[in-house]
């Protein structure tokens, strides 16, 4: 009995232990406190509120982005999230226009980074932030200094936005509001759209549209231009465009010599980039041009663009037709 007891007693404190006891959480603090005038007790209560997550640690390590194009466009470009966002552009059609007029990014790429982050509002996240970033930044080594860096940006973020650290909730990630923007995106992308001096991506349609637009703004989307075509190849030179990377790299008129069908109505100097995507009938070719790279700016992931590049396009032929009926 009294070894039971001792058992208990040992194991039961250091399961409930606070986080804010551990020696890497008080180190942070410490360089919080130092570098940006934080108070001390504020972030030990913080702390002390947090909770690790397994379940955090479990979903980064399956990201949809390790699936082939063939599954992963099946989650992403969908009849529900065509109709819906056909609906969130009839719905935010005024603010669209304003925002597209002004960044010049098309209003159907921003409806659709909304579709595939959040489906228009429908799931943006029932973890708290402060548990995510937390988990990850101390228990998740491969990228611990990223959201390490996360984690302060958000505290930061709070301070200067007047936000309870404990109430936003977001991805397994601490991806935030209907964009999903990382606290580092939010404090530099963010944006008011109605000057009320909030930038409120969770709840303002106005202030989500406004902060994608100027998050592809500032990454250097080029107004009016194409974004990918789908190409065929020929031969065997065409590998030599398989690179690795994301940026376009080699001009039309090179990717033309190596046996790769190139747009007709494109500058010849116009870079390019080849991709080869695991279709459900095999491989798909695409030439991905500038304003492609700027969408992976906001997921690293080739998937991820083209996603939301086909998305945009089937949002666009939706709403065009519910718009004219």
């Amino acid at each position: 009995m009294a070894s039971a007891m001792l058992c208990l007693f040992v194991l039961i404190p250091a399961a409930a232990r606070p986080i804010s006891e551990r020696p890497d959480v008080t180190a942070f603090i410490d360089e919080m406190v130092q570098e940006h005038r934080f108070n001390r007790r504020t972030l030990n209560a913080v702390f002390g509120d947090v909770e690790t997550k397994q379940g955090i640690l479990k979903a980064i390590s399956r990201p949809a982005e390790a699936k082939p194009w063939h599954a992963y466009r099946k989650i992403f470009v969908t009849g529900a999230r065509v109709d819906g966002g056909a609906k969130f552009w009839r719905n935010n059609r005024q603010t669209l226009s304003v925002v597209q007029k002004h960044f010049g990014v098309p209003a159907e790429i921003i409806v659709a980074i909304i579709g595939v982050e959040t489906r228009y509002g429908g799931n943006t996240g029932s973890y708290r932030v402060i548990d995510a970033l937390s988990t990850l930044a101390f228990d998740y080594p491969k990228r611990s200094a990223f959201f390490r860096e996360e984690l302060e940006q958000f505290l930061l973020l709070c301070r200067e936005e007047g936000i309870v650290p404990a109430a936003p909730k977001g991805s397994y990630a601490g991806a935030m509001g209907l964009p999903q923007f990382m606290p580092s995106s939010f404090r530099r992308y963010a944006a008011d759209f109605e000057g009320d001096g909030k930038r409120d991506i969770w709840h303002n349609r106005a202030d989500v549209i406004a902060s994608v637009g100027n998050y592809f703004d500032k990454h250097g989307w080029r107004k009016g231009e194409p974004i990918a075509y789908r190409t065929t190849v020929s031969g065997s030179e065409y590998r030599k465009a398989l690179t690795e990377g994301l940026e376009p790299s080699e001009t039309l008129a090179q990717l033309a010599k190596w046996g790769i069908d190139v747009p007709p109505r494109q500058p010849s100097a116009t870079k390019a980039k080849l991709l080869r995507l695991d279709g459900a009938h095999g491989p798909e070719y695409w030439l991905a041009l500038h304003n492609f790279y700027v969408i992976t700016r906001y997921n690293h992931s080739r998937l991820y663009a083209m996603a939301v590049y086909q998305l945009s396009e089937a949002i666009r032929s939706r709403f065009d037709k519910t718009t004219r009926w």
